[in-house]
């Protein structure tokens, strides 16, 4: 049966875990390694990843070409305006395709139904880039980087400031996953899927709302936050506005544990949703957290191969 990572949940908590020891694993054996020399087992040796881009990407575009090389496979990278489905084909025969050529195929786009569509009609893996639902890859990243700084998930405090966004929904889908709790900090009108919601809450995952970003911050483990204005909306002043009050800054960051850690899926708009004081501070962790995307995409491709 193909395996497809549309979201966390389509792994549960056991391939996460070991997604996430695998990434451990690997990239401790690189240190100090060249990043184009593939590692020693080179699991997916012949194996060729199918990358489709509607959407602007940098650490998803970089971090799953370097992932697939050094696994000893190779990629294509494809874009929606050089290829014919930015020019009216269809996602399904697109995934038709895609599958006779390639071993698996990441997508980054706007619409989650169009990666739906394309994990039904294709015959090989298909793994979510970036969706306007959710961003499962970067938060494998994000927890990698959280037990990397010596925090463990179980009973772990995270307090997510802003926008109610796709992160947010992979969050909340991870903290019912693996047993965390968070707090959502954000103004009224810009909470995220409630359908995520529900389902972290049933499976045993603390989350709660919070209108005061105080309240939210106060005695957490981790603060994330990301852009307020996404890929493709227009500069809203209103929302801006709403935000304000919950960007993360130095008396925010106050409220959290002495050793709390910030987060950031990057590209950060300095003063806006984060100061410059907090994102270049010493409890920022967010190179980090953009290196591992590189770790966390390595251990997405070997579960859907079958191989953890």
């Amino acid at each position: 049966m193909t395996r497809h990572f549309l979201n966390l949940s389509d792994a549960g908590h056991d391939a996460i875990a070991a997604m996430l020891n695998d990434a451990i694993d690997r990239k401790d054996v690189r240190h100090g390694w060249p990043r184009g020399k593939a590692d020693p087992d080179a699991p997916l040796e012949g194996h060729t990843l199918a990358m489709v881009f509607e959407k602007n990407s940098t650490r998803t575009r970089v971090s799953f070409d370097m992932a697939i090389r050094q696994l000893g496979g190779t990629s294509l990278i494809l874009d929606a305006g050089s290829t014919q489905l930015g020019r009216g084909e269809t996602v399904a025969d697109t995934a038709r395709v895609l599958s006779r050529m390639c071993d698996a195929i990441m997508i980054r786009t706007d619409d989650h139904a169009k990666i739906e569509e394309m994990a039904h009609f294709a015959t090989v893996p298909v793994i979510n880039g970036l969706t306007d639902l959710s961003h499962p890859c970067q938060i494998v990243a994000d927890l990698l980087t959280i037990i990397e700084h010596r925090k463990a998930l179980p009973g772990l405090v995270v307090a997510w400031l802003g926008d109610g966004n796709n992160v947010l929904n992979s969050i909340v889908e991870a903290a019912g996953l693996m047993k965390f709790s968070v707090r959502i900090g954000c103004p009224d009108g810009y909470d995220p899927d409630p359908a995520f919601v529900a389902a972290a809450r049933a499976a045993g995952g603390a989350i709660s709302f919070h209108r005061d970003a105080g309240e939210a911050a106060s005695g957490a483990d981790v603060i994330v936050t990301d852009t307020w204005i996404s890929m493709g909306q227009a500069h809203a002043e209103e929302k801006l506005k709403a935000m304000m009050p919950f960007q993360v800054n130095d008396a925010l960051m106050a409220k959290a544990k002495k050793d709390a850690l910030f987060l950031h899926c990057l590209p950060a708009h300095r003063e806006e949703e984060v100061t410059g004081s907090v994102i270049d501070g010493p409890q920022s962790v967010v190179w980090d957290e953009a290196e591992n995307r590189l770790h966390a995409q390595k251990s997405v491709l070997r579960w859907v191969f079958g191989q953890l």
